[in-house]
């Protein structure tokens, strides 16, 4: 950092585990992912190509080096990894995959049905070559999912091999673990950290607000994805309480008092 200030929490150093942040490229151009990297590669761990883009955006193979080059992870959307296996292409997803030059992958069944079994059997054999992130929620608005089933699905994901498991909340941040206000469901929320590990989650939060709830419950190291690439900076000070709205996170009690009372 540039300089030097007391009471910030500690963040690991990239490659980290926990407190991982994953930005949506939705067809950034060859000179936005170079001022990207520029000013915020260092506290990006993954880009993941949106939905689809990765299909009509230009340069992909050289996006995809620079990303690279500055020891970013990128891995396309779950919605194209569907539209793969819809069309029975999950060989030709694999030689894409490889063909690009990529290590990391998204299993998700987000706007389709795959049984369990076979989603968990899918990322098995992935995992065998690949890192792996699975999702979990529908991207339909009005389906509800009961927080046992969420808790059963992500414990099969990440024993079946994912690195990750991805809680649905969409670019919107309006389905999923939240509700169509985008405000978070709480009670799934506190069911599934009580029964799945935090650092094994990352959490779709794509609006402040949502990034704000999930730093003030898990704390600055939670896993949030789905971040745009002009919220990575606001982002990193939300985690560190460099920003209003977690100011006063991290600060000793008598710092708090006294701030208040003048």
């Amino acid at each position: 950092m540039n300089f030097k200030l007391t009471h910030i929490p500690k963040r690991d150093e990239k490659p980290r585990k926990q407190g991982v942040t994953m930005m949506m490229d939705k067809g950034l151009s060859i000179r936005e992912v170079e001022d990207f990297i520029e000013t915020s590669g260092h506290l990006t761990d993954l880009v993941k190509f949106g939905f689809g883009t990765s299909y009509v955006t230009t340069k992909l193979k050289e996006k995809i080096k620079l990303y690279q080059d500055a020891g970013i992870k990128t891995y396309f959307g779950g919605t194209l990894f569907e539209a793969f296996y819809v069309r029975k292409k999950m060989s030709d997803f694999r030689k894409l995959v490889d063909e690009v030059g990529m290590d990391t992958l998204e299993v998700s069944d987000g706007s389709i049905i795959i049984p369990h079994d076979e989603k968990c059997e899918l990322i098995h054999k992935f995992s065998k070559d690949y890192t792996v992130l699975s999702e979990v929620g529908s991207k339909e608005a009005g389906i509800i999912i009961s927080p046992a089933k969420w808790v059963k699905m992500m414990t099969n994901e990440l024993e079946a091999g994912s690195w990750k498991v991805i809680a649905e909340g969409r670019e919107s941040g309006s389905v999923g673990i939240f509700r169509p206000n985008g405000k978070p469901h709480t009670m799934l929320v506190n069911k599934i950290k009580a029964k799945v590990k935090p650092e094994n989650i990352l959490w779709e939060a794509p609006v402040k607000n949502q990034q704000v709830w999930f730093i003030n419950l898990f704390g600055p190291n939670v896993n949030l994805g789905n971040i745009a690439h002009n919220d990575m900076i606001p982002l990193e000070c939300l985690r560190i309480g460099l920003r209003g709205d977690t100011f006063f996170n991290y600060l000793p009690e008598n710092i708090v008092e006294a701030a208040k009372q003048q």
